[in-house]
């Protein structure tokens, strides 16, 4: 098929009028070919009829060309945005593949198409659309949040071609889900045009009466409107010219949904809204003298008309978290009419009109960054903490939350989520503030860590040298930071608790004459019943494992393993060892002793040598020692080579008996790049393992690579080598050896 047949004449003159506004648009960012390599994927995908119509019957280039502009045009997005939305029905209608497209563009294109065919696949798994939990779930499936402005500005772009339609079925469904799901995101990232268009158009194809009832009803006033609308900005405008200020002003009425929620909200018809219109002042200020000529401009107005106090809203000061500046004043002006002013520059202009994307265009100045940077820095604290897995979480719970603001004795203005405890407080100030913190006192009362703040509250925290982080208190609290910080804390706490313990468990051995020996601590870890080294220490740190009693069952496991310890059996010298003509030594070969190596095996004293470790299935021979008894090495063991030249006549051949023995320790070395997460995932795949403990871990990083030493218990070399193939597979393992 020709892409001639696949656009009707009109859509063909439209789509070459917006690409070329498109590429224009975009020309400082898009790199060279890189139209012709657009146009090139999008001709080969309708030649081969792989482009196919929604259920609008729209032409999936026209949505695409008209989301890409919404996106560079009234978002402000840049080149990986707009090439991934030009590319979205390439790479849906299998014309093209994430790595040709990868290969073609860069990885930044394909880390966008990757997040949007997620929000495919959550769409095509979820029938609940309709749901706060979807919307979570759509800011979690699209990993980077342009994704998210991706979609809202396509849904704009449907919103804006559907409405002639005669499928109303689809129109209602596609309506309802912008009301619900796309014009609230739009409103948290500061998307306010698009919002307003978004909730608009719902209502026009939801509540097809109202909206026209509304539209007419603004259409007869229009001139009234205008008319006082010039009558209150004269003399101000007078005013604001005497002061040598640059500004220019306008009134907007305000949109047709808005009107309609305060008709539902106030039950009553449109005549009863007596805020249908808004003037805006817009000033244009130099960075430094913003706040200062807003202030100016509302001194100016106050002195003019009477304000109302209760509607004055203040996002000068303290901005929203999604970067809103602004002040908000409500006065009565002429014939006793109650007008909203808005109070703002060019710059929170632009941010209001275009969202967290126009930060990118004023860096550097403090106030229009704060949102950003605030929420960056909660991101960061969660990922030092390895966190990851709480960080998305919060970050939904965060994205739906009000805001509080409280005061510090001093004055300054801190900002927190609603629900917001004193302990979030003392965090939100320093860790070791929090750290400390045992409560606060809040107008002159004392409260504990608990107490939920208000906006106004002056917030004095109170802190004990004594104190020290608690698990409970990640119950209390409520922001991403704190409780990264106090995991972070509890982590800390318990490594320096458990090596204080292994310290004073070592020092009481010399105390009392015990030669440390690692494999007779694990087993001993073993016999008093913990399968982990790290639960074993933090008992003896917790007092629940008496410290004497360790030490006990320490040296009676010690005097056993060396064969001192009484036994049923008496036990002889491997001198005098006669092996047992049974049916594995039958098929040695002749003339050749082999000791046969059985857990159950009685009378002879044997233990496995600590120097190579070995385990079921390794080849093995057994040294005489000057003590009588025999050590078990492997044939590769680093000592094998000297022991068998100097001292042949001690050597004694070996094998496993048919049935598995005990569990052996075994000392894995572990090379890889020092990324968060890491040893949480090794850990996880041991942990997961069937009949392998891990005994003992220990970590040594630098120049961003670290090296670790593990000592898991398992039974044979079939076990050992799946282990290791496994833990290979991690990421960032380069490297995993047996000691």
């Amino acid at each position: 098929m020709e892409m001639k047949e696949f656009f009707t004449e009109d859509e063909r003159t439209h789509v070459e009028t917006m690409q070329q506004k498109l590429f224009a648009l975009a020309a400082d960012v898009i790199q060279e070919g890189d139209e012709e390599k657009v146009k090139s994927y999008l001709t080969r995908a309708a030649q081969h009829e792989l482009l196919q119509r929604d259920a609008f019957n729209i032409n999936p280039i026209v949505k695409d060309t008209e989301t890409a502009l919404i996106v560079a045009e009234e978002i402000g997005l840049s080149r990986g945005s707009v090439l991934s939305v030009l590319l979205w029905s390439v790479l849906k209608s299998g014309a093209a593949s994430l790595d040709e497209i990868q290969q073609e563009f860069g990885q930044d294109v394909t880390k966008i198409l990757h997040g949007l065919m997620r929000i495919r696949e959550l769409y095509t798994k979820s029938a609940t659309v309709g749901t706060e939990n979807f919307r979570s779930l759509l800011v979690t499936f699209a990993e980077d949040m342009r994704v998210i402005l991706i979609m809202i500005a396509n849904r704009v772009c449907i919103m804006r071609q559907i409405r002639d339609t005669q499928n109303l079925d689809a129109q209602r469904k596609v309506a309802m889900e912008a009301a619900y799901l796309y014009a609230p995101l739009a409103h948290k990232l500061s998307l306010y045009k698009l919002k307003s268009e978004l909730e608009d158009l719902s209502l026009k194809y939801l509540e097809r009466d109202a909206y026209y009832h509304i539209k007419d009803k603004l259409n007869e006033t229009k001139r009234s409107r205008d008319a006082y609308i010039e009558r209150f900005l004269k003399p101000l405008d007078e005013k604001l010219t005497a002061a040598g200020l640059t500004y220019h002003m306008k009134g907007r009425t305000k949109s047709i949904h808005s009107i309609w929620q305060k008709m539902q909200k106030q039950h009553v018809d449109v005549d009863g809204v007596y805020d249908l219109f808004a003037i805006r002042i817009i000033l244009k200020s130099p960075p430094e003298r913003e706040k200062m000529e807003c202030w100016q401009v509302f001194s100016i107005i106050t002195d003019m008309y009477q304000s109302n106090p209760k509607r004055m809203r203040d996002w000068l000061s303290v901005p929203k978290s999604n970067g809103y500046e602004s002040l908000h004043i409500t006065v009565l002006g002429p014939e006793q009419k109650w007008v909203e002013v808005q109070i703002r520059t060019e710059r929170m202009d632009d941010i209001a009109e275009h969202g967290l994307a126009a930060h990118w265009r004023y860096k550097g100045i403090k106030g229009g960054q704060s949102g950003v940077e605030e929420w960056l820095a909660g991101v960061r604290s969660a990922l030092e903490a390895n966190d990851d897995a709480h960080l998305m979480d919060q970050f939904r719970l965060d994205l739906n939350e009000e805001e509080v603001f409280v005061f510090s004795p001093k004055g300054d203005i801190f900002k927190l989520p609603m629900g917001a405890t004193v302990l979030d407080f003392a965090y939100h100030i320093h860790s070791k503030v929090g750290n400390r913190c045992v409560g606060a006192r809040i107008g002159g009362k004392n409260v504990t860590i608990r107490q939920k703040l208000q906006s106004g509250d002056q917030v004095e925290i109170l802190t004990n040298t004594n104190q020290t982080p608690k698990r409970d208190w990640l119950n209390i609290l409520t922001t991403t930071r704190a409780r990264a910080k106090v995991r972070q804390s509890l982590k800390e706490m318990e490594s320096r608790q458990a090596l204080l313990a292994k310290e004073e468990l070592e020092r009481k051995m010399k105390n009392k004459k015990l030669e440390f020996e690692e494999p007779v601590l694990m087993h001993t870890i073993t016999k008093l019943g913990y399968r982990y080294v790290t639960d074993f220490y933090a008992a003896l740190a917790d007092g629940k494992l008496d410290m004497n009693t360790a030490l006990d069952a320490y040296a009676q496991q010690q005097r056993y393993d060396r064969g001192e310890a009484e036994k049923s059996v008496s036990t002889q010298s491997a001198n005098q060892y006669v092996l047992p003509e049974d049916d594995n030594s039958k098929n040695q070969t002749i003339g050749t002793d082999v000791l046969v190596i059985d857990q159950n095996l009685k009378g002879l004293d044997f233990q496995m040598a600590r120097c190579c470790q070995p385990v079921y299935g390794d080849e093995v021979f057994g040294f005489v020692t000057s003590g009588g008894g025999i050590k078990i090495h492997r044939e590769n063991c680093p000592n094998a080579p000297q022991l068998r030249q100097r001292f042949g006549y001690r050597i004694v051949r070996a094998m496993w008996a048919g049935k598995r023995g005990s569990q052996y320790p075994i000392t894995l070395r572990v090379i890889g790049n020092d990324d968060i997460g890491i040893v949480n995932n090794i850990t996880s795949i041991i942990s997961k393992e069937e009949k392998i403990l891990l005994r003992s871990i220990s970590i040594d990083t630098g120049d961003g690579l670290f090296n670790g030493t593990l000592t898991v218990m398992l039974d044979d070399t079939s076990r050992l080598q799946q282990l290791i193939k496994k833990l290979k597979t991690v990421k960032g393992v380069k490297n995993v050896s047996r000691s």
